[in-house]
């Protein structure tokens, strides 16, 4: 329960940092990317649709609050993971949204100096010559 939930907090988060106080609401928004678009989803299935104007639940308003803030990224998940658990038909929901989740490619460009190693996805090392 506690990876899953870890799984679609990136989502999540990105998608309480795009839209704020309105990242509950029924308006669509066709410009967001699908990263975006999937945590928005995710936190309507967990927290439901509100309106613009209603405020959001107190998680959730304190991860707009302080999006950069450790504990309440922490609240947040253990807020998720008690509603998962109580609610098979969500969890499978969570699931099946995941499962539909955009793949990413991730490129990274490194430079090292002097007494700097780089260790790659199956965490090779390569040493710079002396």
């Amino acid at each position: 329960m506690a990876t899953l939930v870890t799984e679609a907090t990136p989502y999540m988060t990105a998608a309480a940092g795009a839209y704020g106080a309105a990242v509950l609401a029924k308006v669509r928004d066709d410009a967001a990317d699908a990263a975006v678009g999937l945590g928005r989803r995710l936190l309507q299935r967990v927290f439901g649709h509100h309106g613009e104007e209603e405020p959001l639940p107190e998680p959730l308003a304190e991860l707009v609050a302080y999006p950069d803030d450790d504990d309440v990224l922490a609240a947040l998940r253990l807020a998720i993971r008690r509603q998962l658990e109580s609610d098979a038909a969500m969890l499978a929901d969570i699931r099946t949204l995941l499962a539909s989740a955009p793949t990413t490619t991730v490129t990274q460009h490194v430079r090292a100096g002097r007494d700097a190693y780089i260790a790659g996805r199956d965490m090779t090392i390569n040493r710079p010559a002396e």
